[in-house]
């Protein structure tokens, strides 16, 4: 029961900081717009338009969030097995130019075969590559993180020569540069919003987030990624497959960038470009590390953020205030959440100190009187 009490006064501490973090860092955006001659009302009451302002608006804010959701789910179903996938940009463009080399080798193929087809070799692919670096840290304890920096590299740059002059994947298309072929139209998701990148990605996108939290909260499977994460030898001893469940941990990861990187192509761009993605996974990471992998957070605050991303974009033309404001906004939750620990621990002795001179101050007034 203790130690039940002790985990929710924890979440609640920690949530409480959360809170405080965003609202701090919107106080210090607003008054970096004083400084700089601004109004801040007006700033955010754009940003907040940019956002929500038309259905076309509110289209991109949700693609954005879907993005973000499931680039920051891939990086908690590892984190939970206590792998820190790091390579999730890589598996994002292999798996979604694996998607489109399917979508466009099989055109004139039905729908019902092409697609399904086309997410596998999405997952498959994403989750190979992210099994690469999964084998050398179970089999040889080479570090996840700097074999997937480095297959990041690899995986960017190999996409980039396919698709551009010299590789065998560039369009004919004249004035597309970095492309493939477009994917067949039959193939592609529909727009649920004209003009906006919103498609029924976002549905699909919604049953990965169900899975997601599904499997790590509920399951006996999620219980044990979460007991490998949490101490490795204590889940050998225990009988765990510790090797399998962390190598599966990377595959899922890695399958779920594929996808995200096939819901591009197939939901908004129309064909593979090697401009895919702006560092969508490195947001993505930044988002589960703050909510600590929890998948409820992670929606949530990716929310938030793509609030944030897509609002500065209108609130710069609209207002003239930078776009870098979000930029600046996003750090500073990072750096408040990055100390929480310290923050806690300084408030609780300061409280603990108060306490304690209450009570001496109570003893000396009942000796007194």
């Amino acid at each position: 029961m203790n130690k039940i009490l002790s985990s929710f006064n924890k979440n609640k501490t920690y949530l409480i900081m959360l809170i405080l973090s965003v609202v701090v860092a919107l106080i210090l955006g607003a008054i970096l717009m004083l400084v700089t001659g601004y109004n801040p009302v007006e700033g955010y009451s754009a940003m907040l338009e940019g956002a929500f302002g038309t259905p076309r608006m509110i289209g991109n804010t949700l693609a954005k969030m879907l993005t973000l959701c499931l680039t920051a789910l891939g990086m908690a179903v590892a984190a939970q097995a206590g792998m820190f996938n790091v390579g999730g940009e890589g598996q994002l463009f292999l798996g979604g130019l694996a998607a489109t080399v399917t979508g466009v080798y099989l055109q004139g193929v039905s729908p019902i075969i092409a697609l399904p087809l086309a997410f596998i070799s999405a997952m498959v692919v994403g989750g190979f590559y992210a099994f690469i670096p999964a084998w050398l840290r179970v089999k040889i304890n080479v570090s996840e993180v700097i074999t997937t920096i480095m297959l990041n590299s690899i995986a960017i740059l190999v996409c980039k020569w396919l698709t551009n002059s010299g590789g065998w994947l560039i369009t004919d298309d004249k004035g597309v540069l970095g492309g493939t072929e477009a994917i067949p139209e039959a193939l592609a998701f529909s727009k649920l919003v004209d003009r906006s990148n919103l498609s029924t990605a976002i549905l699909y996108g919604a049953v990965i987030a169900f899975l997601c939290w599904y499997f790590m909260k509920k399951t006996s499977i999620g219980l044990e990624m979460k007991v490998t994460g949490e101490n490795q030898r204590f889940a050998f001893f225990s009988g765990l497959k510790k090797d399998k469940i962390m190598i599966g941990s990377m595959i899922a990861s890695g399958a779920i960038c594929g996808l995200v990187g096939m819901f591009e192509v197939y939901g908004y761009q129309g064909r593979f470009m090697d401009s895919i993605s702006n560092e969508f996974y490195y947001d993505g990471m930044l988002v589960a590390m703050i909510v600590k992998y929890n998948p409820i957070g992670i929606m949530i605050m990716s929310f938030f953020f793509a609030i944030i991303n897509v609002g500065a974009s209108y609130m710069e033309l609209r207002v003239g205030i930078s776009g870098e404001l979000s930029d600046i906004i996003f750090a500073i939750i990072i750096f408040l959440m990055a100390a929480e620990g310290g923050i806690t621990k300084i408030w609780t002795n300061f409280q603990n100190k108060k306490a304690a001179k209450k009570l001496e101050s109570s003893k000396e007034d009942k000796i007194n009187g």
